[in-house]
C-alpha cells in the first residue's frame, strides 16, 4: 500500500531525512522506533503532504500511485489519515462540525464520541483546553470519521495516563483490525505506520514489522517486539552502530 523510496527531505533548509526507504503492505501494521530528533515525525508529516516538508529526492507511492507532489487534501481523499503527536488548536471550529464534515455518516459523531467518552467535547473548539488524553481521543474520533485505508499514528500513547492508554489502545486496535477498506472484516485493506517510543501501543495492536530510524535514515528492521527488547537492553547507540540483531518477519 505504501512504498517510500530513497526519500530525502528538508525542513527550513535543514536536511532531516537522508534516504529513507520502507514499505507497508495492505493489511499490515508497521512500527517505527527511534530516538528524539531522528526524523520519525518528519517522515509521517511528509507522507501526509503537509507544507514545509520539502522532498529533494526520492518518492512516495500509495497504492502504486506517485503522490510525492500531491497536496494533502488529495492524499486524504485517497485514504491516508494521520494522528499527530501535537495537533493544533482549531479556534472557532467545533469538534462536532469537524467530524460531520469529515465523515460520510452524519450520525457517526454522537455514537463514536460516546464510545471514546468525547460526547461532552463535541460543542467545544477542537483541542482547545483538552488534556493529553482528550487530544488523543479527539484525533481518534476524527480518524474514525475519515475511515482511511492507511493510518499514520505519531506516538498514540504519549501524554496519556494509565486509564486513558487502555481506551486509546483499544480504539486503535478496533480501527486497524475492524472493517477493511474493501468492506470486509480482517486484515485485507487497512494498514498502519505507527511511531512509538515506549512500545506500550504494542500491548494493544498486532504489529508485523519494525523499523529503527536514526539520524534521518532507517538503520535496521525486523520483528517489532524483538527490536523493542534489544533497544530496551542496549539503547539507541547500538542502533546507530547498526548492531541490532536483524530478524525475519514471516
Amino acid at each position: 500500500m505504501l512504498e517510500i523510496e530513497d526519500l530525502h527531505v528538508e525542513v527550513g533548509g535543514r536536511r532531516i531525512l537522508k534516504g529513507v526507504s520502507l514499505s507497508v503492505l495492505a493489511g499490515y501494521t508497521n512500527v517505527l522506533f527511534g530516538p528524539n530528533g531522528s526524523g520519525k515525525s518528519t517522515l509521517l508529516m511528509t507522507i501526509m503532504g503537509f507544507s514545509g516538508y520539502k522532498v529533494t529526492h526520492g518518492r512516495i507511492l500509495f497504492n502504486g500511485e506517485d503522490i510525492t507532489q500531491m497536496p494533502v487534501t488529495e492524499r486524504a481523499k485517497r485514504g491516508i489519515g494521520i494522528m499527530m503527536q501535537r495537533p493544533p488548536n482549531l479556534v472557532g471550529v467545533s469538534l462536532e462540525n469537524l467530524v460531520k464534515v469529515t465523515s460520510k455518516d452524519k450520525a457517526l459523531a454522537s455514537g463514536a464520541a460516546q464510545g471514546l467518552d468525547m460526547a461532552r467535547f463535541l460543542e467545544r473548539d477542537v483541542n482547545v483546553g483538552f488534556s493529553g488524553g482528550e487530544i488523543k481521543r479527539s484525533e481518534l474520533l476524527q480518524l474514525e470519521a475519515q475511515n482511511p485505508c492507511l493510518y499514520l499514528l505519531d506516538e498514540p500513547e504519549s501524554g496519556v495516563d494509565l486509564v486513558s492508554i487502555e481506551r486509546v489502545g483499544s480504539k486503535v486496535r478496533e480501527l486497524l483490525h475492524g472493517t477493511s477498506c474493501a468492506g470486509r472484516r480482517g486484515r485485507a485493506g487497512k494498514a498502519a505506520l505507527v511511531i512509538t517510543h515506549t512500545g506500550q501501543i504494542l500491548d494493544y495492536i498486532e504489529a508485523d514489522r519494525g523499523y529503527v530510524m536514526c539520524n534521518g535514515t532507517v538503520m535496521c528492521s525486523g520483528n517489532p517486539r524483538e527490536l523493542l527488547q534489544e533497544i530496551s537492553k542496549m539503547g539507541y547507540e547500538e542502533c546507530i552502530k547498526c548492531k541490532l540483531k536483524l530478524t525475519t518477519v514471516n
